[in-house]
């Protein structure tokens, strides 16, 4: 019996200080499927997206949903830190029937001595009298000590990648609305910068798409992480960079500029590592934003922006094989995430209409700001 509480006792510290080390150190993703925090925020993301969906849709939901990101996090630690515990707790239990050293402490009591030497305490009031008892609670006092020390330097690394995701939202909604649409952001460009200003910007948002491949591979759990600012979301950012790109592409005879190609393809990667890392399965149903292919509202935009636009019956084919590539991942996460993806093809954003200088000047400050 005892030996058989220490191989599970065992079994739990090292499952839990594996799992730590590569959530919190290891950079880069890992493929096993059985890990603790994959079942812990598959379990906790199942309740608490259950308990959201009872809420009105709404900031009061919005709010509710964007509490899970640095709440899991908190309890990720609580999780990993008590499994420790259990698992040198076993371990102190049967140590002591081993030894039969005295005095023989009871379960609860082979818990409290774990506790106090993980968290070092120092009570002494439960203490082991063999020496590997003693050794023990020196091996636990080091590994919790080292276990709190790693964690308080995790968060400001997965804050940081946090930020710097959601820094570039802001960027978006200036020149493509809130909630950002594709043709809004054409329309700015083509009346405000042209070519050489769109491919700028599609070169930004590729190191955007590529640096949320490196920080969402590492760390999945920043999906779960809600944007600061209402009417803000990285997926439907994603969303309106993959659908920018698809019209250029499609529109242009030669297949547009390589940038947006590039864009294209560091984008779609992301959605590939998210839906890989949450283990989602993309949704191949068929959906609204599907219904608008032909539509085209962005046409005067991408005639001004691309030198050689057509728009004919290949370029709807093209469109439509280039967002069949990403929508079924899109969806699946739109739909895991409770993030709803608006229409990216919307009305133009207000500061590319034209007008009296009055009237810009209008636009800009009566309109009701986002965050309110």
């Amino acid at each position: 019996m005892a030996l058989f509480i220490a191989l599970v006792g065992l079994v739990a510290v090292l499952a839990t200080l594996l799992d730590a080390f590569e959530v919190v150190l290891l950079p880069r993703p890992v493929r096993r499927r059985f890990r603790v925090n994959r079942y812990f925020f598959r379990w906790t993301w199942a309740g608490w997206s259950w308990m959201a969906q009872r809420l009105p849709d709404g900031r009061r939901r919005e709010d509710f949903i964007g509490v899970f990101g640095p709440l899991s996090m908190v309890s990720l630690f609580a999780t990993w830190a008590s499994c420790l515990i259990a698992g040198f707790g076993l371990l102190h239990w049967a140590l002591q029937q081993w030894t039969h050293s005295m005095p023989i402490f009871s379960m609860a009591e082979a818990m409290v001595v774990s506790g106090d030497a993980f968290f070092t305490l120092g009570y002494g009031d439960v203490v082991p009298r063999h020496t590997g008892g003693r050794l023990l609670v020196i091996l636990e006092a080091g590994t919790g000590f080292g276990f709190i020390a790693l964690t308080i330097a995790y968060l400001p690394v997965l804050y940081q990648h946090f930020s710097r995701r959601d820094y570039q939202l802001i960027d978006l909604s200036a020149r493509a609305g809130t909630p950002a649409a594709a043709n809004a952001l054409l329309q700015w460009h083509a009346a405000a910068g042209g070519p050489a200003a769109l491919n700028q910007w599609l070169r930004e948002w590729e190191i955007w798409a590529s640096d949320l491949v490196e920080s969402h591979s590492a760390y999945p759990m920043l999906a779960f992480y809600r944007s600061q600012h209402e009417g803000h979301s990285w997926l439907s950012a994603l969303s309106v960079v993959l659908e920018t790109c698809s019209l250029i592409i499609s529109s242009a005879r030669d297949g547009g500029p390589p940038q947006a190609a590039a864009t294209y393809s560091a984008a779609h990667r992301v959605l590939n590592v998210v839906v890989s890392s949450l283990d989602v399965a993309p949704l191949h149903s068929p959906t609204e934003r599907n219904a608008d292919l032909q539509s085209r509202p962005a046409k005067n935009a991408l005639e001004v922006l691309i030198p050689d636009f057509i728009d004919d019956a290949e370029a709807v084919a093209c469109l439509s094989r280039l967002k069949q590539a990403y929508e079924p991942s899109l969806l699946a996460l739109s739909s895991y995430l409770l993030m709803p993806l608006q229409q990216t093809l919307a009305a133009a954003h207000p500061a590319t209409q034209r007008g009296s200088r009055r009237e810009v000047v209008d636009r800009l400050t009566l309109s009701k700001p986002s965050d309110d």
